[in-house]
């Protein structure tokens, strides 16, 4: 489960970067950098959870 939600917040920043730079898709590409963002961080929090 951990290495999905990285998996996951990676392919969402490259389709991000990708539609940023070559496509101009609007406001869905900036919704997925956040979708990853939310990943990373549900991460860093479940990871610190653990660690107390």
């Amino acid at each position: 489960m951990n290495k999905a939600l990285y998996t996951v917040a990676i392919i969402l920043v490259i389709l991000w970067a990708i539609g940023f730079f070559a496509y101009n898709a609007g406001a869905f590409i900036h919704l997925l950098l956040v979708v990853a963002v939310i990943s990373v961080l549900m991460k860093v929090i479940q990871t610190g959870a653990d660690a107390v």
